[in-house]
């Protein structure tokens, strides 16, 4: 058994079809009075925030229905001014991971906003991960993202020099309650289905090899892409069967909680400059880029990713290690072809000659050099770029 060093969270987590109905009960249980909703308006047209405003009634001071993908700081900046005008003691993030996202770094503005003079600031301890943020975060997923288990968000900045999103890491950005309602997915798109979905699978498969990983997270992200590999090609087909959308959200709980305490990899720094700075969606550049990730670092990570073709149902007994893991690779790029994603940089608004600029911020991305394998260039990283142009 290799040492490991595995860290936990603080978090309730209520999951079932009509699990959104105690969200009243449960803000009322923990004292939450001054509540904050962060989400899009795409979101109320879906129906979906008139339940929370009737559940919490006079709680719900504010809302800000505006947000959007990759988390602007303009927007971060305008969401913390209206938490810190209305004094409120919790936020809601409702949706896709943008909107938790977002509530996680309005969190994290309001908590630097309180402190109480700049000599508490300086001697303030670290944070444990069992500390409870002075204005916690509830997470109510509507898709697969899973930014509702894990302690990261990114923010995307947009001056001195091209957008970038920049992520954080912070224990009091974990949300202290998530909410999974099977319901709030039953009319999500199949392409968002699939987009999202494909970005569960990546979460498992870059905490399979993480160069962090551990006994729980890989027991995790195997359980969730055997969950994932029987319910996504059903919510694909028929986005109205409850079943398979439960079914999914475990598959996506489950890659959240494998990532959650291991450090990503090459493949997630790609993803977050490719949607920071050309704008694209995350599920796309997902897509587009787990398969090409996967096979770069095969000769690194087979041992670690041969188990998952079992998991994924592949038949895979008796085969080399490297043979399954290949395996595993060929089932994703067969996913995203099913499920009609895109598989080239072209597809997803990513001009060719941007690759030098997007590799030399993927580079120098802190995520980018934990890769299990070693990553020696921005070159290299072109060159994995233009092959997936």
């Amino acid at each position: 058994m290799d040492a490991f060093h595995s860290t936990f969270h603080a978090q309730e987590v209520l999951f079932g079809a009509g699990a959104v109905s105690r969200l009243g009960e449960l803000c009322a249980r923990d004292g939450y009075r001054r509540v904050m909703l962060c989400t899009t308006a795409h979101s109320r047209a879906r129906g979906y925030v008139a339940p929370i405003e009737a559940a919490l009634g006079e709680h719900l001071l504010v809302t800000y229905e505006h947000v959007l993908p990759h988390v602007p700081e303009f927007q971060v900046a305008e969401a913390a001014a209206l938490a810190a005008e209305h004094q409120v003691d919790a936020i809601i993030g409702l949706g896709g991971g943008s909107s938790i996202g977002t509530a996680k770094a309005v969190s994290r503005a309001s908590q630097a906003r309180r402190r109480k003079s700049p000599a508490q600031a300086q001697h303030a301890h670290v944070p444990s991960p069992i500390d409870q943020p002075l204005v916690p975060v509830i997470a109510i997923p509507t898709t697969y993202a899973g930014s509702e288990m894990t302690p990261v968000y990114g923010i995307t900045y947009s001056v001195n020099g091209p957008a970038r999103k920049v992520t954080t890491t912070d224990p009091q950005a974990v949300p202290r309650l998530t909410i999974y309602d099977p319901r709030l997915t039953l009319d999500l798109s199949p392409h968002m289905t699939a987009g999202t979905g494909i970005n569960a699978v990546a979460h498992c498969i870059e905490a399979l090899y993480s160069i962090t990983r551990n006994p729980l997270s890989t027991a995790a992200a195997l359980a969730g892409l055997r969950a994932i590999a029987c319910a996504l090609p059903r919510c694909y087909a028929a986005g109205d069967d409850l079943e398979a959308r439960a079914e999914m959200l475990v598959g996506a709980f489950l890659a959240g909680t494998a990532l959650a305490s291991v450090a990503m990899g090459l493949h997630h720094g790609l993803c977050h400059v490719l949607g920071g700075t050309t704008g694209a969606a995350h599920g796309d550049a997902n897509s587009v880029m787990l398969p090409h990730v996967m096979r770069f670092n095969l000769e690194a990570t087979a041992p670690q990713l041969a188990p998952a073709a079992e998991a994924m149902g592949l038949a895979a007994a008796g085969l080399r290690p490297d043979v399954a893991a290949a395996l595993v690779a060929h089932q994703v790029t067969a996913w995203v072809e099913q499920m009609r994603l895109p598989r080239r940089l072209r597809e997803i608004g990513v001009r060719e000659e941007r690759l030098p600029e997007l590799s030399a911020l993927a580079f120098a991305s802190r995520t980018v050099q934990n890769n299990p394998k070693p990553v020696d260039s921005a070159e290299q990283i072109e060159a994995l770029l233009r092959a997936a142009w």
